[in-house]
């Protein structure tokens, strides 16, 4: 079980740059759907990247489905080397990512997004419409099932109804 609440402050309380997108974000946003994990992009930079390390790295990060015992290094050179990470704390599930299908970088997602106060924490989240255009672009079944109720939602806060 993840603890959304603990993950998103050990992120926070670092002072990480980051941003929800995800699963997370569309439960922000209002979808009813459950989601496991905590998906976010994070900025690539030196500082960044130090202190996504140093703030993960109190709480075990290990490889999602790797086997237990395979050596892996949670530090800043391991981060620079790579560019996702699917990982399981002791805090339950994140996927770290570099950048994201349809979206781009932390960089590139940066203008799209919304400042939302997630348990008391101001997080920045995917807005909306663009949560919908990586979901789109990812392509995978789970993401395109969500997108009707993400799609009703927009139209919903938009005030328009769907006239087909």
């Amino acid at each position: 079980m993840t603890d959304f609440e603990s993950l998103l402050k050990a992120l926070v309380d670092a002072d990480v740059e980051f941003i929800i997108v995800g699963g997370v974000a569309a439960v922000a946003h209002g979808s009813a759907r459950l989601t496991q994990d905590l998906d976010v992009v994070y900025s690539r930079s030196h500082d960044n990247i130090g202190r996504l390390a140093s703030g993960l790295g109190r709480h075990s990060p290990y490889l999602r489905g790797a086997p237990p015992g395979l050596p892996f290094n949670w530090d800043r050179e391991t981060i620079e080397r790579g560019l996702n990470f699917t990982l399981t704390t002791d805090l339950g599930d994140i996927d770290l990512l570099g950048e994201i299908t349809g979206g781009g970088t932390f960089e590139d997602l940066r203008s799209h997004t919304m400042t939302l106060e997630l348990f008391g924490l101001q997080v920045l989240c995917l807005d909306l419409e663009w949560l919908m255009r990586v979901k789109r672009a990812a392509g995978r079944p789970r993401d395109l099932e969500v997108l009707a109720e993400l799609q009703a939602i927009l139209e919903e806060s938009s005030g328009t109804e769907n006239d087909s």
